[in-house]
């Protein structure tokens, strides 16, 4: 049995377009360090299915994290940010009290699009007083272990730091591995980690993860042996602390309590698509009505 969970993707309709694979919230585990989201979509042609579109929809108490493989996005939000994004860049919108995006795929955009959504979630103590923001980093630290090539998108790995925002410690990292390839990867022992196999098949510690499959794996290691034994192969890798503190996720709201997301949701709904919500702002520059939060469950939502 392999030392590790591995995590099988569920097929979710993000928008109206796009289909992904979500891997986090998960019923095996919910969250790695402070990540808690990770959709993984493409790589899809557009032409065919249309492209990226989500309307304007709002978030609280997390940050948004955007990563590219392949293709063009394009993000609009309520601070008046418009922002182009392609691979090797990173896109960091942090919600705070609240905030409101769309994502689109620009009309000039390349046939195929490939990358991965995340949420972190904000600790409590940041999660209200954090400034609403949004940052684009399009040079990021990067380094190679033999063959490997390694980019770190949030965080620190090997003594290489990122200067994207984060509110707890954490780490994001591409890693690119050739045909045969094999890496020793130092990790924080103290750290719990996550590994997606992107695209191929790869091997962490001599065992299978296959493609679209994320590997938890726990704390305490050391180290990880890297391998692409059949063919090049991308990996994700994602660590962090154990977050420690209960969450309520529900739609695009996180919150601590029940109570916290009816009053998120109805600060955003307000009397219908025309209510401008100044908790959340609007987004300038989308041709369509903004999302609207759906109907509560009829249970209380509850800390998990």
């Amino acid at each position: 049995m392999p030392a590790f969970d591995l995590l099988e993707p569920r097929d979710v309709l993000l928008g109206r377009t796009t289909h992904v694979r979500r891997l986090l919230p998960h019923k095996v585990q919910r969250t790695i360090g402070a990540w808690c989201f990770l959709d993984h979509y493409g790589p899809d042609d557009i032409r065919r299915t249309g492209g990226m579109w989500v309307p304007p929809h709002p978030h609280t108490g997390l940050q948004t994290v955007t990563w590219l493989f392949e293709g063009l996005g394009r993000h609009l939000d309520s601070l008046g940010s418009d922002q182009l994004i392609r691979p090797g860049q990173l896109n960091v919108m942090t919600s705070a009290h609240g905030l409101c995006h769309a994502e689109t795929s620009p009309g000039d955009a390349p046939s195929t699009l490939h990358g991965v959504q995340l949420w972190v979630a904000l600790p409590d103590e940041h999660r209200d007083s954090a400034p609403p923001d949004f940052a684009h980093v399009d040079t990021l630290p990067a380094f190679t272990l033999g063959d490997v090539s390694v980019t770190v998108l949030v965080g620190e790995l090997a003594g290489h730091r990122s200067p994207a925002p984060a509110y707890s410690p954490l780490v994001g990292a591409e890693l690119r591995l050739p045909r045969g390839s094999v890496a020793d990867l130092p990790v924080d022992p103290a750290f719990e980690h996550g590994l997606l196999a992107v695209d191929e098949a790869v091997t962490v510690d001599d065992e299978t993860v296959d493609r679209h499959r994320l590997a938890y794996l726990g704390t305490g290691r050391t180290s990880l042996r890297l391998g692409a034994p059949e063919s090049d192969a991308r990996v994700l890798l994602l660590g962090g602390m154990p977050f420690e503190e209960r969450l309520v996720m529900w739609w695009n709201f996180i919150g601590r309590s029940h109570e916290e997301i009816v009053e998120q949701r109805e600060a955003w709904n307000g009397s219908g698509v025309d209510f401008v919500p100044g908790r959340f702002g609007r987004v300038e520059g989308v041709d369509a009505p903004r999302l609207l939060a759906p109907p509560l469950p009829t249970v209380r939502l509850r800390p998990r």
